[in-house]
Order: structure tokens, then C-alpha cells, then sequence
């Protein structure tokens, strides 16, 4: 039902395999967002023609509209997305960070002014866990507390403490529920690992984690206002501290220089806003850097995003045809752009496993960021 094998190394870098209810992806992946239970601009069908093969959604967004009663009564998060591959929901938990003026945190949980209407909403692990056995996705997330890059060592170190509390209530809803959705399918419990950029707490976080042996670990409270070098430094320290026979999930990182520096130190799974957020503000990725498609340079640019992309949109649209788009605020921009950067992540992805597996991980990549980083962005021609 869940298992997670180690099939190519190099160095600390894993290519593997995740095999979940729902279907089998290859690892390293990277997982859009689908937040409200859809990926932005896109189709379920355009987002499996890019190559993704797993899409992520949030529980607090979805418990508050439709409600996780109604995503059950319509057949589930899988039937409502009409996704028919593995997905993963995250508990809340960065909404305890990202809508902190919005909230009171107490050892019990969270209580929420909506977003939406401004009534109270508790968020507690057994909430969590319920909403998330309604919504009925293969992978589930511990209710935790992200504490911000800007949080003293105290508040750093209450995070950690509630966290593990609430990643033991978490589990004991898990095996009251059979570990199982509404639906009977199965789903794995990911503990989700705090402590800023303190290793000890890093550590104590780890420790009281692998206590409760679930299927998988997450690294939060990471890329949440600190630089490259703090993540790397973070990656650095609690390498030893995670099992390696379990899959290891690096929350909320996208760019693709932190992608490869989280894979050099044997991160396995990966989700961000990036790819689709960007593309709906006319910025999209290419092997060669970031191009902005509202940049008057690509007026009379008739060629595609990225001559060796085969998306739909790099065989079908021009750069001017696709600033004149953006610039004419027409629907069509968001979604070839989205389609275009679902597309080269991956790509991006499966050259990163395809490396591993050919042992030369190591001067890819540094071919790679070299690309990426010398290329000015919007230069013509």
C-alpha cells in the first residue's frame, strides 16, 4: 500500500521510488500545488501531460471551503481534483505561520479567524487528522507550528515541544482511523520536523519524531525568510538525523538552486507555488535562466520559450505571441505559461534522477546553475 525504495545513489543524492495507493512516482519529485484542490490555469489533464505524476492540496483551505464533509460526499479529494495519481495534503500547519495575525496558538492547537468570513476556526490534530481522512489523499501531514526565521530560540524551541506533542495526538487519530481514509484507502502519516536553525533543537525534534516510527519525515520551517546558505547549513546538520530507509520531504522549496543543493544531501520530495505562481505573473523557467514575457524585447520574438522544450506551448506559441497575451490580459497567458513551467520541473526532475543513476549528479548540477545563473535574464536576441 506504501512503501519507499532506494534505487540509485551518488553521494548523498537518492532516485527511488514511492509507491503509494494511487500509483508509483519516481523520486527525487517535485509535487505542484492544487491549494483549494486545483492546480492554477491548468487542467488534471494538462498537469498529467507536463510529466507530474503528484499534486499536493491543503487541509485548512479545503476544511473551510467546500468543507471536508462535502470533498467526502463528492467522492473524495482524488474524484474532485479528477486526479487519479497520488496526493498529498498538508495539515495547516504553515497556515499557523503564514496567517499568524489570524490566529492564537495554545498547547491544545490553533484557533482561526478565517480568511474567508472572519469566524473562529479550531485546528487541532484531531481535527487535522479528520479532515484529512475525509479529504482522503495518500499522504498525510502532522498538524505542526512553523515558527517564523525571525523567532528567538524560546519560541523556536515551544515550536519543536508542541509539535511532537501534536505529532503523537496525530498518530493516535492515525491508528483509531486504521490509518485509513474515508474512502478505506490507505494513507501514510509524515512527521514534520521544526527547530529553526538551532541543530540541538533540530535534533531533539528528530529524536522525538522517530519515536513514533511513521512512514516519512518532512523538514519544515525551512526557506520561511532565511538565505540559500541558512537552508544548505540546516541540510547539513540533520543529515544523520532522519532514517535513511524512510522518504524525506523538503516543505515549501521550489527554486531549482535549492532543489539541487536539497538532493545533494538526500532530499527526496518537494512542493512550492513557484512554477505556477510565477507563470501567472508572465515569468517563466528555462535552462538558460528566468524569462519575463511582458518584456518589451520579446515583441517580435518568434521563438518558443525554450527551443529544446517539447510542451504544448513552446510547439504551439511564440514569446511575442505569448507577451501579447499577457499584456491583452487574456486567460489564455496564465495557462500556457503554467503549462510551459510544470513542464521544465519535470524535465528539471527527471534529468536530476537521470544523473543519479549515471553517477554524475555532481558536474550536472554545477553545469546547471552555471547556465541558470550566467544567462541574463531577458537578454534578445
Amino acid at each position: 500500500m506504501f512503501s519507499f525504495e532506494v534505487d540509485h545513489t551518488c553521494g548523498k543524492s537518492r532516485a527511488g521510488r514511492l509507491t503509494t495507493p494511487h500509483g508509483q512516482v519516481l523520486t527525487p519529485v517535485f509535487m505542484p500545488v492544487g491549494t483549494a484542490g486545483s492546480v492554477k490555469a491548468v487542467t488534471p489533464a494538462q498537469v498529467r501531460e507536463t510529466g507530474m505524476g503528484m499534486v499536493l492540496a491543503n487541509t485548512y483551505h479545503l476544511m473551510l471551503r467546500p468543507g471536508a464533509t462535502t470533498v467526502a460526499q463528492l467522492g473524495g479529494l482524488h474524484k474532485l481534483m479528477a486526479w487519479d495519481g497520488p496526493i498529498l495534503t498538508d495539515s495547516g500547519g504553515y497556515q499557523v505561520f503564514s496567517l499568524a495575525h489570524l490566529r492564537s496558538i495554545s498547547k491544545n492547537g490553533v484557533v482561526f479567524r478565517s480568511h474567508i468570513d472572519g469566524s473562529e476556526v479550531l485546528l487541532d490534530p484531531t481535527k487535522a487528522m479528520e479532515v484529512q481522512r475525509l479529504l482522503g489523499a495518500d499522504i498525510v501531514m502532522q498538524l505542526d507550528e512553523c515558527p517564523s526565521a525571525q523567532a528567538d530560540r524560546k519560541q523556536v524551541a515551544d515550536a519543536v515541544s508542541r509539535s511532537a506533542d501534536w505529532a503523537s495526538r496525530c498518530k493516535q487519530c492515525w491508528l483509531a482511523q486504521d490509518c485509513c481514509s474515508a474512502a478505506t484507502s490507505y494513507q501514510a502519516l509524515f512527521g514534520i520536523q521544526q527547530g529553526g536553525t538551532y541543530p540541538e533543537l533540530r535534533r531533539e525534534s528528530a529524536r522525538r519524531l522517530l519515536e513514533l516510527d511513521l512512514p516519512g519525515y518532512a523538514i519544515g520551517g525551512v526557506r520561511v525568510g532565511e538565505d540559500h546558505q541558512a537552508m544548505c547549513d540546516i541540510l547539513d546538520e540533520i543529515d544523520d538525523q532522519l532514517p535513511a530507509s524512510k522518504p524525506r520531504y523538503l516543505m515549501g522549496v521550489g527554486e531549482p538552486r535549492d532543489i539541487i543543493a536539497a538532493v545533494e544531501r538526500g532530499i527526496d520530495m518537494f512542493d512550492c507555488v513557484l512554477p505556477t505562481r510565477n507563470a501567472r505573473n508572465a515569468q517563466v523557467f528555462t535552462w538558460h535562466g528566468r524569462i519575463r514575457l511582458r518584456n518589451a524585447a520579446y515583441t517580435h520574438d518568434d521563438r518558443p520559450i525554450e527551443e529544446s522544450c517539447d510542451c504544448y506551448t513552446c510547439r504551439n506559441f511564440s514569446r511575442g505571441t505569448l507577451r501579447h497575451l499577457f499584456m491583452a490580459k487574456e486567460m489564455l497567458a496564465a495557462t500556457l505559461a503554467t503549462i510551459h513551467n510544470l513542464r521544465f520541473f519535470a524535465n528539471f526532475m527527471s534529468a536530476i534522477r537521470n544523473s543519479i543513476q549515471a553517477k554524475n549528479f555532481h558536474s550536472q548540477a554545477k553545469m546547471w546553475l552555471s547556465e541558470m545563473a550566467n544567462q541574463r535574464l531577458d537578454r534578445p536576441g
